[in-house]
């Protein structure tokens, strides 16, 4: 691998609740990011993984270790990251566009003409030219999602943080997202950080795979994936996909017995 862009050492995260009882989310995580390297973090139900992903954006401070993204520590929101929830959180009262462009709006006060260029041209990146002037609530949840990644966009980052983005979808909608997700990639290459309790939608999406234990949550094993670029749904046909999934399935589920 290539000198990773992201670099966490050590990094450990505790949360202290009001009666001052703590819980360890985190504990040693080591891990390196290439530029344009798409990963997966994969694991159980609170095993730390949208923890670990909100660190990354410096939306949480660690307890312990370091984080650094070109070299430089992370101690807050930086404009290289774009950051894609669960639910893309539409302000249902604007239209798709300026929904799209409203993070330029609440930083600046304004959207320029040029950012609303942008904004137009990203709406049509991500196939929604003919709801440009549609509410969120005209729209289906995939299409809602969908604006939210156009909207990750707009200040070109060079790192999309991705947290459970197709979790709320269908199953035909989700493969669809999956797509999507490859075909703008492939267009605007970006580094990629992405939750998933998916194993096939990991396998489909990542060069690289994270497999995390329970809490305190750790890395267990970190999988190269093996099938070429580009991706499609015949990739779901490789007979080494079946194979991979299972033994991944394996790791998450098994619970590990040594310290």
């Amino acid at each position: 691998m290539e000198s990773p862009i992201i670099e966490l050492a050590g990094v450990g995260k505790t949360f202290v609740t009001s009666d001052r009882s703590s819980t360890e989310a985190l504990s040693g995580i080591d891990l390196g990011i290439a530029r344009h390297e798409f990963v997966a973090l994969i694991g159980p139900s609170g095993c730390g993984k949208s923890t670990l992903l909100r660190l990354m954006a410096g939306l949480l401070p660690a307890s312990a270790g370091s984080i650094r993204i070109y070299r430089q520590p992370v101690s807050e929101p930086r404009d290289e990251i774009g950051i894609v929830f669960q639910r893309p959180t539409l302000l249902p009262w604007m239209s798709v566009l300026d929904n799209v462009a409203f993070p330029v709006k609440l930083k600046m006060g304004r959207v320029d003409p040029a950012t609303l260029a942008r904004a137009r041209e990203l709406v049509g990146m991500v196939g929604l030219a003919d709801f440009i002037d549609k509410r969120p609530d005209e729209l289906s949840g995939g299409m809602q999602q969908r604006v939210g990644i156009a909207r990750s966009l707009l200040h070109d980052p060079d790192i999309l943080l991705m947290d459970e983005p197709f979790s709320a979808l269908d199953a035909l909608t989700r493969d669809e997202m999956s797509l999507e997700l490859l075909r703008i990639l492939r267009d605007t290459p970006k580094t990629v950080v992405f939750v998933t309790h998916s194993i096939p939608e990991a396998l489909l999406l990542s060069d690289r795979i994270v497999v995390m234990q329970a809490r305190p949550g750790r890395v267990r094993d970190v999988i190269d994936v093996p099938f070429a670029r580009p991706r499609s749904l015949d990739t779901l046909t490789d007979s080494r996909f079946n194979r991979m999934a299972n033994d991944i399935r394996e790791q998450v589920f098994t619970r590990r017995t040594e310290p």
